[in-house]
């Protein structure tokens, strides 16, 4: 494994927290660790949809998988990760909706 330059670890997990589901994810795991199917049924998508964003994230640096037997429990790779993520939820933005729309395929600008 690479270890990452802050900047680029930033970079990571802003492309992480880009997209809702994984967001989601990391927000699960940060309370406990899960298992893919578990994880599928709590945020409502597919075991698939699931999975691509479960390797995206492994990716990114940000969970691991741990074997157990034939199946694997998801985890944050770092207890940090559930602490700035606590962090960043408790913050309060002024937003301008005329800049930033809450519609996924929209950019800021």
């Amino acid at each position: 494994m690479d270890t990452l330059l802050h900047r680029d670890a930033l970079a990571r997990f802003g492309h992480a927290l880009s997209d809702p589901t994984r967001t989601q994810i990391l927000l699960t795991l940060s309370t406990a660790p899960s298992y893919p199917s578990e994880l599928a049924d709590q945020i409502g998508v597919s075991r698939q949809i699931l999975s691509n964003h479960l390797a995206c994230l492994r990716g990114c640096g940000l969970v691991v998988a741990v074997p157990e037997g034939r199946k694997s429990r998801y985890e944050l790779a770092d207890p940090r990760i559930a602490r700035a993520l606590t962090d960043l939820t408790g913050l309060i933005l002024a937003v301008d909706p005329a800049c930033c729309p809450t519609s996924d395929t929209d950019e800021c600008c």
